[in-house]
């Protein structure tokens, strides 16, 4: 596996200035939620753990760039097998049609064939045949644990290749009895999924039909083994994972100093945004004056973590910091679009006709699953979201007037049918109201999970107008704020770092105006 070489680094401790444990510990729990100021414009931080030191660039070599690759390829797949219950790594197909798929299906298929005509021909060329029981006996070795030697020696002297050759000579070799210890072998090593493809070997009688399946056994052996032990591997990550994610990241940025360049820009932006809504606040009649607006770093935080909610997936990129959860994000953000808009359709249908199907949640589910099967697919660049959601204005038409026509009431009017059908139409439209509410009402659901302490006791109540989609928006809410949540358990000191930086400068470019001006 690729970070098998890496284990030593697995739960050494990671160097830190107090500081940044002190902002890592606040960002973990989420309990001060006003950190320490003192901890920002402290100036003794290491210089090894200050993503945003102000040293002057420098030349960055080839190796160095394929060190911090190598970094972050081995992070990304440590941080996936410990997050991700359902990784597991599968054999590459080909497709059935492609070029490369045909080469090899023919370089394969003429292997086999010359095998069968060795192994026809008079006197038989056996050569070949015991090349491939030497390579089937490495493989069935490298299955054994290191206490299997009695089985070791077993397999090591029955193919013993230097002894097959001897027999082949003389015309004495037993190739198909080698096959069948080799079968039997297998059925001990094996998994139990792999029992029905022992018994199809057991059941073929042509030599080289056998030998053919069993590599292709073999080969999907060794990826149940790969599988096996990536789940054993996982307990164990899962427990190191904070540690070992953040001694890899500093690791990359010792080799890129560059690694935090997206990532500062990222929480700048939420600096910025706070400030003038803290500017924008002072200046609203009736509010207190202060000298100057002071920011909650963990607020930034937050807030800069609500904006990968709406993130454009495939035309921004990403915070570095957030590379390893960026296909975990964007499906999250794509279902939770999804959900937005199934809202927005349940609030136009019970504001227009609710009063005439109350006491009818059945009505209200129908409307929604059939919503969300139109919708699915509605994040792709070639959905047609205008057609479906005037097919869906139809649709629910039909349910709400098959409703009212089994209570015995007169369906909808071609005029109402006609507004509904263009509400629907219209939530497309930029700066529609009813999305924009739902938008808020769910950013402010977000918000609140995300000032929770981890793990939370119990979710957030959900704002009004989201009652349709709660289960599933509570879903996607854990699932949110656990990615969240070590994210910031294992970047803590450096958002700590760069917080410091870009918090604190603003404070003192500020001052520093105030004591302009007062001169």
């Amino acid at each position: 596996m690729p970070f098998n070489g890496e284990k030593q680094c697995v739960g050494e401790d990671q160097p830190s200035d107090s500081d940044s444990s002190r902002f890592s510990e606040s960002m973990a729990s989420l309990s001060d939620y006003e950190c320490s100021r003192q901890s920002f414009t402290s100036d003794s931080s290491s210089k090894s753990s200050s993503p945003a030191s102000t040293s002057p660039p420098r030349v960055v070599t080839f190796d160095e760039v394929m060190a911090a690759a190598r970094n972050l390829s081995n992070m990304t797949l440590a941080h996936e097998i410990a997050v991700n219950e359902n990784f597991q790594l599968k054999q590459d197909a080909l497709p059935e049609n492609s070029l490369a798929g045909r080469v090899r299906h023919v370089v394969h298929q003429a292997f086999w064939d010359v095998l069968e005509s060795e192994l026809n021909a008079e006197p038989p060329e056996y050569e070949h045949a015991i090349k491939l029981f030497e390579e089937i006996r490495e493989v069935l070795l490298s299955f054994l644990t290191p206490g299997g030697n009695r089985l070791r020696n077993q397999i090591c002297e029955v193919l013993d290749t230097d002894l097959i050759r001897q027999q082949a000579e003389h015309s004495a070799v037993d190739i198909q009895g080698l096959a069948n210890y080799v079968i039997s072998t297998m059925g001990k090593l094996c998994a139990p999924v792999r029992d029905d493809d022992i018994r199809e070997l057991k059941a073929t009688c042509n030599i080289v039909d056998v030998l053919r399946q069993i590599f292709h056994v073999l080969d999907l052996m060794k990826m149940d083994m790969v599988n096996f032990t990536i789940r054993s591997l996982r307990p164990h990550l899962q427990r190191q994972l904070v540690d070992y994610e953040r001694t890899k990241f500093q690791e990359i940025l010792e080799e890129t100093p560059s690694a935090l360049d997206q990532t500062t820009e990222w929480i700048k932006e939420s600096v910025h945004e706070e400030l003038l809504s803290l500017s924008e606040t002072a200046l609203t009649p009736g509010a207190k004056n202060s000298s100057k607006p002071s920011l909650s770093p963990t607020l930034v935080l937050n807030n800069s973590y609500l904006k990968l909610l709406q993130w454009d997936y495939q035309k921004k990129e990403l915070p570095e910091t957030l590379m390893t959860d960026g296909a975990r994000l964007q499906e999250l953000t794509e279902k939770l679009n999804q959900l937005k808009m199934i809202a927005c359709l349940s609030l136009i249908t019970s504001n227009m006709v609710g009063a005439m199907t109350d006491g009818l949640p059945e009505l209200a589910i129908r409307v929604k699953k059939i919503s969300a099967v139109l919708l699915e697919g509605m994040n792709k660049e070639t959905f047609n979201l205008k057609e479906v959601l005037n097919s869906i204005g139809v649709q629910t038409c039909v349910e709400v007037n098959k409703t009212l026509m089994e209570r015995g009431l007169p369906a909808l009017d071609a005029e109402v049918q006609a507004n509904l059908v263009g509400q629907f139409s219209s939530i497309e439209e930029e700066d529609n109201p009813i999305w924009s509410l739902i938008e808020k009402r769910i950013q402010l659901y977000m918000k609140s999970l995300l000032c929770l302490p981890n793990p939370p006791k119990c979710m957030p109540a959900v704002p009004g107008g989201l009652t349709v989609v709660q289960q599933e928006l509570e879903v996607l809410g854990s699932q949110y704020a656990s990615i969240v949540n070590l994210n910031k358990q294992v970047y803590g000191p450096f958002y700590a770092n760069i917080l410091r930086k870009l918090l604190f400068s603003e404070e003192a470019t500020g001052k520093a105006e105030a004591s302009s001006s007062t001169n």
